[in-house]
């Protein structure tokens, strides 16, 4: 979905953004015309009840989008949520949580049980790999991992009932893309729920609910928020799943602080553009280097070699500024030389902001399905917001080096 595309109530995606969780009861005053742009930022604890009738009618009722503890949010959170599920058509609800693997656990904790079966993507994002190994195990839950691009999903059916599979798509290392509505159908088809990591293309450029998907998850930290500033997670989900979302969340005591809150929202207002300067980057940095000596393959999802190109170009509206480039030849000392000279480009995890990252990635340590094999080391690149000229001159640079030290 673009900008030119049409969303909820008629309006375009760009619309959204800028209008959506903007309730009336949270940005004026009751009895006063007009109202503030933003909804503040509202921080409390403990809610004060006009008498006890009062206090245990609130107890009895629905603590959804009303104030009753602190821990249950109050306007600043909701109106965030509320501004995320506008942005996937067919969803019922969001949560919000302190973080993105925050999001992944919660979420995957609200739909497995103790003797399920999980299938999650060999290409997945380490932590999520970790949350499988390190603590679904420990509750009787099995995972099994499948190749991101495999045609079908019918042979995993031999070992036992699925009861979900998860999705990221594309890949965080290698960026396959995945064929999501073919994978939605199959798991309909066979009363598996799907949950997908959709932190990449945000709902901006793919809205994964639209697709088939019964849970979409992002790490906020990214796109949202923008400006490496604020860790948060969410979850969207449909109505056979929001309820059972929110109620985990209630019960392992996740929420955000409002000042957060307000942070995120801010930034999700101009999504729009920052996305499409961080497309238009990347796409350039990403073809400068496929043309380049020291270069043997660029793994940008826009490229027609990349894999899963095809799915990208059928259902993806746009693209962003992650992706990785394969070296030809060297070793990881001259992939180091590359990167520890680069002027324009910090060195850390994480991605989405206004700032260009050069990530060393090693894909082979992160597969148990498929096997990863490259004509050497990898490098993850985060686009952000510089001139795309200035980083294709600091990465021309950084090539001499490594091409030197090989």
């Amino acid at each position: 979905m673009s900008g030119k595309d049409k969303g909820k109530d008629g309006r375009k995606p760009l619309t959204q953004l800028v209008q959506a969780g903007r309730k009336p009861e949270w940005t004026g005053m009751p009895g006063q015309p007009g109202g503030i742009v933003s909804p503040p930022v509202w921080r409390a604890s403990t809610i004060l009840y006009d008498d006890v009738a009062h206090l245990r009618q609130a107890a009895a009722s629905s603590t959804h989008e009303r104030l009753f503890y602190g821990r249950k949010g109050t306007p600043t959170a909701w109106s965030l949520a509320d501004a995320l599920t506008e942005m996937e058509p067919g969803a019922a609800g969001t949560m919000l949580f302190p973080s993105g693997v925050a999001a992944i656990a919660c979420a995957l904790m609200a739909v497995l049980k103790p003797g399920d079966r999980l299938l999650m993507v060999d290409s997945a994002y380490d932590p999520t790999r970790s949350f499988c190994t390190q603590m679904l195990s420990q509750h009787g839950i099995e995972t099994v991992y499948y190749d991101p691009l495999a045609p079908g999903l019918d042979a995993h059916l031999a070992s036992g009932p699925i009861r979900a599979i998860f999705l990221e798509s594309p890949g965080s290392l290698t960026f396959e893309v995945q064929d999501v509505p073919a994978i939605t159908a199959w798991a309909r088809a066979h009363g598996v729920v799907t949950l997908m990591d959709n932190t990449w293309a945000t709902p901006l450029y793919f809205p994964a609910m639209a697709h088939g998907v019964d849970i979409a998850i992002l790490a906020c930290t990214k796109y949202i928020v923008g400006h490496s500033d604020v860790m948060m997670g969410s979850v969207t989900a449909n109505a056979d799943w929001f309820g059972k979302i929110r109620q985990t969340a209630y019960l392992f005591g996740q929420m955000v602080s409002p000042d957060d809150a307000w942070l995120a929202a801010r930034g999700l207002r101009t999504l729009g553009v920052r996305l499409a300067q961080h497309r238009d980057g990347a796409l350039a940095v990403a073809r400068w280097l496929k043309d380049q000596p020291g270069v043997a393959r660029v793994l940008h999802p826009a490229l027609p070699d990349c894999p899963g190109h095809a799915h990208w170009s059928r259902d993806f509206s746009g693209s962003t500024g992650l992706f990785t480039f394969i070296l030809d030849g060297g070793d990881d000392a001259a992939r180091a030389a590359l990167i520890d000279g680069l002027a324009h480009f910090g060195i850390g995890y994480s991605w989405g902001g206004f700032e260009s990252l050069a990530l060393p990635v090693d894909p082979a340590r992160y597969r148990s399905a498929t096997r990863w094999q490259a004509a050497g080391p990898a490098v993850r690149l985060h686009i952000g917001l510089e001139d795309p000229a200035d980083l294709i001159a600091d990465l021309d640079a950084g090539l001499a080096r490594f091409r030197a030290a090989c």
